[in-house]
């Protein structure tokens, strides 16, 4: 009955078997960057910058990172990228067909990454690896004769006035599909080109029963709004009664602890996840083993980074990058420590700091967990939580009183007196006490972090909590255009956008 699968799985595991062994990871990083630069070297950049000078040296990597500053996106945006839209040959051989539009996690306005034709390749690149590590978790056959359920943004890429086109990666991604994809790709492009995220997920909704999901992907707060869609629509107890072989869901963009809960709940048997690390700035890491949902970091795809200790070496007491840090390459890197990832990649980026903070816990394959932002990073009092710990705090009081809390906001703002406080917003449907939630939380923090315990103390006067209903919660991600497949709302916000919050609310 499953022969077409079991000739596919077959295949993926030959693959894997008869893979060559890749060199060292120091010799992968070194090879990415010499490609890079060699594929650059005619360009604006790269004749600024001496890549041809470079490559002739002893150690490139050493004379790349004594002559190539570091770069945020409005640094590069200003001085380099802009100019892409008008002009060939700028970071990258040619002139970009797409631009990128970041999730809208940062600043007040849309970022614009470029997307090189080589840059979508090196995406695929990633996802196949990702497909060689698939026998790794001995997944059924009948799995590889199903449907793959990717929740994108729109693939409606709008046309800008200077000829490229734009939208969100995950859609332009959707937009590259090769039509055989049709065969096993769900929605399918028809579907996935609908701007409006109501009218697709309707769509979605309608068609669910044609369908044979053995997998899907996307942002695990919008996979669960269409899966209890599904679930309403069909009147299912599980997911699992529409969709029997599905097994196996690739997360990504936010962490998935705070989620699995409610998955599990909505599903008649236990399906695996896997965590995937994919942003507009390039896909870098995925799971690869059943044991963790740690992400191996890909070496040899286009990309080359850099590693930045998110400390007093490399940041002030705000999180902004001090003059002159130390930047450690692959073979440098160590255990549970916190680093600021810098990338190169083939769509022109090069020693981008793409805000994202990483931490190691294997280096044998290198396999990271993202640990949160540099920007999203609360310590405007010295109190220095992170996103991966206000989420440890949240899934330990969750737990404690047999709630459901997937998402939250938090801001430092000022109270009339001028002091500072903490103010959080929890998103969850149950009733609960919300001074003994604020303190308990409180608690947790002083616990997990002695900086936040001494903020406590001194600077930061109180902790005020509100409760709102996922209802509400969406209605406000509506009103603020910040509603679809593939939009990432982060947790750690600013006082102005907390006061939005508020008063939306009151």
């Amino acid at each position: 009955m499953y022969l077409l699968g079991a000739i596919v799985k077959k295949g993926i595991e030959l693959n894997q078997l008869l893979a060559p062994d890749p060199g060292s990871p120091r010799a992968q990083q070194e090879n990415q960057l010499r490609e890079l630069l060699s594929r650059a070297k005619e360009t604006a950049f790269g004749k600024y910058y001496g890549f041809s000078q470079m490559l002739a040296s002893d150690d490139v990597v050493k004379e790349f990172q004594d002559n190539v500053p570091i770069w945020d996106y409005a640094s590069m945006h200003e001085r380099w990228w802009k100019q892409q839209f008008i002009y060939p040959d700028i970071t990258w051989p040619g002139m970009p067909r797409y631009f990128a539009l970041s999730s809208g996690t940062t600043g007040k306005t849309s970022k614009r990454i470029p997307v090189t034709s080589d840059f979508v390749q090196s995406m695929r690149d990633v996802g196949t690896s990702l497909i060689r590590a698939l026998p790794n978790y001995d997944l059924p056959e009948k799995v590889f004769e199903s449907e793959v359920l990717l929740l994108s943004s729109s693939a409606d890429l709008k046309e800008h006035d200077q000829g490229h086109l734009e939208g969100e990666i995950s859609g332009i991604n959707v937009s590259n599909f090769p039509d055989w994809y049709d065969l096993f790709y769900r929605p399918g492009k028809e579907i996935a080109q609908i701007d409006d995220w109501d009218k697709r997920l309707e769509h979605i909704v309608s068609q669910a029963p044609e369908w044979n999901i053995g997998a899907m992907a996307g942002i695990p707060s919008w996979v669960l709004l269409m899966l209890k869609a599904v679930m309403r629509e069909h009147k299912l107890k599980s997911i699992h009664d529409i969709w029997p072989n599905l097994t196996l869901y690739a997360s990504g963009g936010v962490s998935f602890d705070t989620y699995r809960k409610d998955f599990q709940n909505l599903c008649g048997k236990e399906i695996i996840v896997m965590d995937t690390y994919l942003a507009s700035e390039g896909f870098f890491a995925y799971s690869s083993r059943p044991e963790s949902m740690a992400m191996t970091l890909a070496l040899r795809h286009g990309y080359f980074y850099e590693f930045i200790p998110f400390d007093e070496r490399g940041v002030d007491d705000s999180g902004n990058l001090i003059d002159d840090p130390p930047c450690f390459t692959i073979d440098e890197v160590e255990l549970d420590q916190e680093y600021i990832l810098i990338i190169c990649t083939c769509a022109g980026t090069w020693r981008y700091m793409i805000g994202d903070t990483i931490r190691f816990v294997n280096l044998d394959p290198h396999e990271i967990l993202i640990t949160g932002r540099t920007k999203f990073f609360l310590n405007v009092v010295g109190s220095q939580l992170s996103e991966e710990k206000l989420d440890t705090a949240i899934l330990t009081v969750s737990k404690n009183n047999s709630i459901t809390i997937n998402e939250y906001s938090v801001a430092a703002m000022k109270d009339e007196n001028g002091d500072y406080f903490h103010q959080w917003m929890i998103v969850c449907d149950s009733d609960f006490d919300e001074s003994k939630i604020r303190d308990e939380l409180d608690e947790k923090l002083k616990q997990a972090n002695k900086n936040y315990k001494v903020a406590r103390n001194k600077a930061l006067k109180k902790v005020s909590l509100q409760r709102i209903t996922k209802q509400v919660y969406h209605d406000f991600l509506a009103e603020t255009k910040k509603k679809g497949g593939q939009i990432k709302v982060p947790k750690v916000i600013s006082s102005s956008k907390m006061k939005e919050f508020l008063e939306y609310i009151d």
